[in-house]
């Protein structure tokens, strides 16, 4: 695809997020994201899970052409235009219904960590009860030990900004539990990164 913003990061792992996204989503349901950035990952999950109905959303106004232009040149018709949506506002926009899944990627470590709070509280409100939420980056744990590549990212990301960083997957769940949602399922993916699946306690 040509003459849109691109993301070769996004380029690189989309295929390895899908091959996750399809043990855990069952055949179809309703998705939003958040964070969707170029919209790459909308474009390319939309297409392969064609039973799901795709939200995409971001905080930049700029981005929103550019999802829909990405969606448009995929030829996707499950993906609805995309949306301005802030985590940090107190209520996001409106929307027509719960989802049965969130998915958000790469968006707590260049962000400030009431971010992380803010997410879950507000992905608490749009999931359905039996909804997941899906989130996809970097994350240090306390028994994993950090790979190196990890361990200079986050030193790059709190050089450019002291509020950003890698988060630790404990805050990150804590911060779930708070919420109401539980950490149900950790998947590894390629670079050192992982995606993993919170649901609604109990």
């Amino acid at each position: 695809m040509t003459g849109l913003p691109h993301s070769a990061a996004a380029d690189r792992n989309k295929q390895p997020i899908l091959d996750a996204l399809l043990q855990v989503l069952p055949a179809r349901g309703t998705a939003l994201e958040i964070a969707s950035g170029t919209g790459q990952h909308a474009a390319w999950f939309a297409a392969a899970l064609p039973g799901w109905s795709w939200q995409p959303t971001d905080a930049d106004p700029d981005m929103l052409p550019v999802i829909a232009g990405w969606t448009a040149q995929a030829g996707v018709g499950n993906v609805h235009p995309p949306l301005l949506l802030d985590v940090m506002a107190p209520q996001w926009p409106p929307l027509a219904q719960r989802f049965d899944a969130i998915y958000c990627a790469n968006l707590l470590h260049i962000a400030p960590w009431p971010t992380c709070a803010a997410l879950m509280q507000g992905c608490a409100r749009h999931l359905a009860p039996h909804g997941v939420l899906v989130t996809y980056g970097p994350y240090l744990e306390d028994d994993v030990v950090t790979a190196p590549g990890n361990l200079a990212f986050d030193e790059s990301l709190r050089a450019r900004d002291p509020a950003w960083g890698i988060r630790r997957l404990e805050d990150v769940r804590r911060e779930a539990q708070r919420a109401g949602l539980d950490l149900r399922q950790r998947h590894a993916l390629p670079a050192n990164n992982l995606l993993l699946v919170f649901g609604f306690q109990g």
